[in-house]
C-alpha cells in the first residue's frame, strides 16, 4: 500500500529518525497482522510521534487489520501518552465510522477486563505455620551429660582424657535403668 507523504513534527532530530518513523509507518499499513502489531507496540514506546502514526492509523486508514493494530499500540501505550491513546480509543468507539467504532469497543473491552480496579475484600487472618503449643511435661528429666569442666591438654579435670580412657570412664560411671551411661563426678 502506498502511503503519501507525512508531515514532520518537529520533534524528530535527525534524519535517521524521520526515516525510522517512515519505516514503522509502513509495517504498521503491512498486511501482515503480526508484523502489524509488533510495529504498533514499537510505536507506543515513541511517545508523541508515535501517538500520531497511531493516530492516523485508526482513524483514516480503511483496513480493518491496520485499525486492529493502532489500537493495540494505543493500549500499549506509556507513560503520560497512556491516558491520551485511551481516551482516542473511546473517542473512536464513539464516532460516525461504524468499523472503527466496533474495533474501538472491542479494545475497551480488552483494556478494562485488565485494568478491572480490584476490590477490596477483607483478609482472613491465616494461622502461621509455627504454633506455640503447651508440650505435656514427662516428669523430672535426667541430664543427659554432667557439666563440661575446663579442658587443658586434652586431659579433663577428673583426670579422664577427652578421647575416652575406657578403664577411667568404667570406673566413675553407672548405667540408668534405660541402659544409657551417664558420667560421675566426684572429685570437685
Amino acid at each position: 500500500m502506498k502511503l503519501g507523504k507525512r508531515k514532520i513534527s518537529g520533534r524528530e532530530k535527525d534524519e535517521a529518525a524521520i526515516e525510522l518513523l517512515e519505516n514503522l509507518r509502513e509495517q504498521l499499513h503491512s498486511s501482515n497482522t503480526t508484523v502489524a502489531r509488533q510495529t504498533a507496540f514499537n510505536l507506543s514506546w515513541l511517545q508523541e510521534d508515535g501517538f500520531d502514526i497511531l493516530k492516523e492509523a485508526l482513524l483514516l486508514s480503511k483496513s480493518k487489520r491496520t485499525k486492529n493494530a493502532a489500537t493495540y499500540g494505543l493500549r500499549k501505550m506509556r507513560g503520560r501518552m497512556s491516558k491520551q491513546g485511551l481516551a482516542l480509543i473511546e473517542e473512536g468507539a464513539q464516532g460516525d465510522d461504524p468499523v472503527t467504532a466496533e474495533i474501538c469497543k472491542s479494545a475497551l473491552e480488552v483494556y478494562h477486563k485488565r485494568h478491572k480496579p480490584k476490590r477490596f475484600t477483607p483478609q482472613k487472618k491465616r494461622p502461621s505455620r509455627f504454633e506455640i503449643r503447651d508440650l505435656p511435661s514427662r516428669g523430672p528429666r535426667p541430664r543427659a551429660y554432667a557439666r563440661r569442666t575446663p579442658q587443658v591438654n586434652g586431659n579433663r579435670a577428673d583426670g579422664n582424657r577427652a578421647d575416652g580412657n575406657r578403664a577411667d570412664r568404667s570406673q566413675s560411671s553407672h548405667r540408668s535403668s534405660t541402659g544409657k551411661r551417664y558420667i560421675r563426678h566426684d572429685a570437685r
